[in-house]
C-alpha cells in the first residue's frame, strides 16, 4: 500500500489498542505503543532509500528483504527496544506484541496489490503479489481516515475501528469475487491465453489486462465483466546477437525482468549502437506503455548507457539515458 495509507492504519491500530487493559490504563504504555505502531506500519518501506542508488536496485530489492519473515520478526523487536529508551517505563510485552501486529499488517497488506512482496523469504524468493486491491485503494484509505475522525469526535475507538475492519474485511472479499469474474471474462474474449494477468486500478470496477497466447500477447481493460482489447503483440523469439546478450546482462534490463512478468522487446540500430528495449504490458496508459528497459551498446559490446523505471515520453527517456542519436 502507499506511505498514506500505512499511516492511518498505524494511527488506527494505536486506536484499537486501548482494547488492551495495560494499554489503555498505563499513560506511559500507552504512548510507547501509539508512537510504536505508527513506526512499525512503515518500517518495512524503509527499503525505498533504495531509489538514491538506481532504480534497478530499488525495483529489485523493495519489498524484498525488508519485508521478509526475518524482518517482521526483527523489526518490533528493535522499535521496541529504542522505545524502551525513550519511555523506560512502558511494558516491554506490550509494546512489543502491539508493533509486531502493526508490522505484520504492513506486509501482509502489501501481498494483496499487484506489486507484491518476498514475505516468504528466505524460504522462497518469489514474488507474492495477490493483486486485488490497488496500492492506493482510496475505499481504505476513506474508511480509516473516517474512523480515525469519528474517534475524534468521541466514539469508542476500539469498537470503531473494530467496525470498520469488519466492512474492509468484506470490501476484500468482495474485490475477490469481482476479479475471479473478471478473469473469466479474459477468457472468454482470449480463449487461447495461456497466461492471464489482472490488475486492479483506483476505479472500482475498471482493471488492467495483460494476457498471453502461445502467438500473442493482448493489452486491455475490464470495465466489470466488459472487456477491451486495446492492443495484440505477436510473439517473437528475441534475436541471438552479442549485443543482445550484453544488454540482457545489463543490471538494468536485469531488474526489470526479475520484476515484469509479461513484457515485449525491440532491438534497434541507431547509427553505430544497438539499442535493446523491454516494454511492460502491465501498465497501458493512454495509447503509452510508460516502464520500460532500455541499453544502448556499441560496435566494441560496450554498454554505453541503461536505464530502467517509469517514462512518460520518449524525450524524457533520452534525457534519463543522456543520449542524443546521430542524425
Amino acid at each position: 500500500m502507499d506511505t498514506g495509507t500505512h499511516i492511518v492504519m498505524g494511527v488506527a491500530l494505536g486506536g484499537l489498542a486501548l482494547a488492551d487493559p495495560v494499554v489503555l490504563t498505563d499513560s506511559a504504555t500507552m504512548s510507547a505503543v501509539v508512537a510504536s505502531v505508527i513506526v512499525g506500519s512503515l518500517i518495512p518501506d524503509i527499503d525505498t532509500v533504495l531509489k538514491l542508488r538506481s532504480n534497478a536496485v530499488y525495483i529489485r530489492h523493495h519489498r524484498g528483504i525488508t519485508h521478509s519473515i526475518p524482518a517482521v520478526l526483527l523489526w518490533p523487536l528493535l522499535i521496541t527496544i529504542l522505545m524502551s529508551f525513550f519511555v523506560p517505563e512502558a511494558n516491554f510485552i506490550h509494546v512489543w506484541a502491539w508493533t509486531f501486529l502493526a508490522v505484520f499488517l504492513h506486509v501482509f497488506v502489501d501481498i494483496f496489490n499487484s506489486y507484491g512482496t518476498q514475505a516468504l523469504r528466505p524460504f522462497s524468493n518469489k514474488w507474492v503479489a495477490i493483486g486485488v486491491i490497488n496500492t492506493f485503494d482510496p475505499i481504505i484509505f476513506i474508511l480509516h481516515a473516517l474512523a480515525i475522525i469519528i474517534w475524534a469526535m468521541g466514539a469508542n475507538p476500539v469498537y470503531t475501528i473494530l467496525t470498520t475492519y469488519v466492512i474492509i474485511f468484506f470490501y476484500y472479499l468482495l474485490r475477490f469475487a469481482i476479479k475471479s469474474a473478471v478473469k473469466k471474462a479474459v477468457y472468454n474474449t482470449v480463449p487461447d491465453a495461456t497466461e492471464i494477468i489482472i490488475a486492479p486500478t483506483m476505479r472500482f470496477f475498471q482493471w488492467r489486462i495483460a494476457a498471453s497466447s502461445e502467438k500473442c500477447h493482448y493489452v486491455g481493460r475490464a470495465y466489470g465483466r466488459s472487456v477491451n482489447i486495446y492492443d495484440r503483440f505477436e510473439r517473437e523469439p528475441m534475436p541471438k546477437s552479442p549485443e543482445v546478450d550484453v544488454a540482457m546482462s545489463d543490471k538494468n534490463i536485469k531488474a526489470f525482468t526479475s520484476f515484469s512478468p509479461i513484457y515485449r522487446w525491440s532491438v534497434t540500430n541507431i547509427g553505430d549502437i544497438c539499442e535493446v528495449r523491454l516494454i511492460d504490458l502491465r501498465y497501458r496508459s493512454k495509447g503509452y506503455y510508460p516502464f520500460v528497459a532500455v541499453a544502448h551498446i556499441d560496435k566494441e559490446l560496450n554498454v554505453i548507457n541503461s536505464y530502467t523505471g517509469w517514462i512518460f515520453s520518449e524525450d524524457k527517456l533520452q534525457k534519463k539515458l543522456n543520449f542524443a542519436p546521430n542524425s
